[in-house]
């Protein structure tokens, strides 16, 4: 991954992209590692980033980037012109695109869980699906079911809207940010089938 980000690296015109190729030649965990730095930078915990901070967090993070090209990125993301940026979205625009056939084994332990077909994770549709019974939390009666089911739904659930639901587009979501810290779509596809049992 880092050798091929490094490649495209000095073909890249793209602003965004650029920006992708430095954190992925750092490893696959090269945008949870800028997210982390983000996240020392939100001073008041707002979830946003002003010019200051996203400038500043490039520049701790050792991202090398002109202030220009910096400054084009940053205008790219804030749409609405209000000097700052939704941090969430920035990372999630900046992960690298599932493959197709990434997607395809997502989708396929969505519908797995999705046992009513609407579209929608619940707990009702975990039970028969994913067992409870084993989690540790459950086994020394802290948890009932329901809970040990709520918190499993919470993980993939948006972390600003936590409502017992897991819509496709946030367990998808979840699985784009696994997918940028692993290299090949082997691995990813081995790893979905063994945890989903697909």
């Amino acid at each position: 991954m880092a050798t091929d980000a490094q490649r495209r690296l000095s073909a890249s015109t793209d602003p965004v992209e650029r920006l992708r190729l430095q954190c992925l030649i750092r490893g696959s965990s090269g945008i949870k590692g800028l997210s982390r730095t983000f996240k020392i930078m939100d001073d008041d915990s707002n979830r946003s980033l002003d010019v200051k901070e996203f400038l500043k967090g490039l520049n701790d993070y050792g991202i090398s980037i002109e202030k220009e090209e910096a400054m084009a990125v940053f205008q790219q993301f804030d749409r609405d012109g209000s000097g700052t940026i939704d941090f969430d979205e920035f990372l999630i625009a900046l992960r690298p695109q599932m493959s197709e056939a990434r997607k395809e084994v997502v989708m396929q332990a969505f519908r797995k869980l999705d046992k009513t077909g609407d579209g929608v994770i619940t707990v009702e549709d975990l039970r028969g699906v994913y067992n409870a019974k084993c989690h540790p939390k459950y086994q020394n009666g802290e948890w009932s079911e329901d809970q040990v089911f709520r918190t499993f739904l919470d993980s993939f659930d948006s972390p600003y809207d936590k409502d017992g639901k897991v819509t496709k587009e946030e367990f998808i979501n979840y699985y784009c940010g696994v997918s940028a810290s692993i290299d090949t779509d082997v691995y990813f596809i081995i790893m979905m089938r063994h945890a989903w049992k697909l």
